[in-house]
């Protein structure tokens, strides 16, 4: 599907596949982890450092079951990517990543926006759930913002499984945000 950004060019969703996944850990990586990270507002290198993800781990959602990973391209050119699971009555959204010098100029919002139309009408979903690292206060704000709530649910982090990263503090949690689709 193409949908129109704000700059006019179009954005192109399509299933990722085997042949994205240098291109999409370079993504993911350059989004949250890292010096190149901090040039968009989604950087975690403040609490996390090591990988966030790696090859296998994009390759696991690609080829799951019930998983779509979505490269999200402009102009041929690889911006965003993100993960939808069809989990019975709701869809999980994941492995969300916006290219750092692209973010804050409203590709996020086209992006989930799609996200949870296709998840609606592909799957017939009532709900998207996410999980989120709980002291993402400004993450979790943009969230709120676009309709999801707080759920106080939380998942302990997995420390001390470095594919998920190092932990640079002690009070790390997922916190579980739903929105009615």
């Amino acid at each position: 599907m193409d949908t129109a950004t704000p700059d006019s060019a179009r954005l192109t969703f399509r299933d990722a596949t085997e042949a994205d996944v240098p291109a999409l850990v370079v993504l993911i990586e350059s989004a949250y982890r890292g010096d190149s990270s901090r040039a968009g507002w989604t950087t975690e290198a403040d609490i996390l450092q090591g990988q966030r993800t790696d090859e296998q781990g994009v390759r696991d959602v690609i080829d799951a079951p019930a998983s779509r990973l979505i490269a999200v391209e402009r102009g041929g050119e690889l911006v965003a990517c993100c993960q939808l699971e069809h989990r019975g009555d709701a869809a999980y959204f994941g492995m969300f990543a916006v290219r750092p010098g692209l973010q804050g100029g409203g590709l996020g919002k086209l992006i989930i926006a799609e996200a949870e139309r296709t998840a609606k009408e592909g799957w017939g979903v009532g709900e998207m759930h996410m999980t989120v690292i709980s002291v993402r206060d400004d993450l979790i704000a943009w969230y709120e913002r676009r309709g999801y709530r707080r759920t106080g649910s939380l998942t302990p982090f997995p420390y001390g499984d470095e594919r998920f990263g190092i932990p640079q503090r002690d009070d790390l949690f997922f916190e579980l945000l739903v929105k009615s689709i």
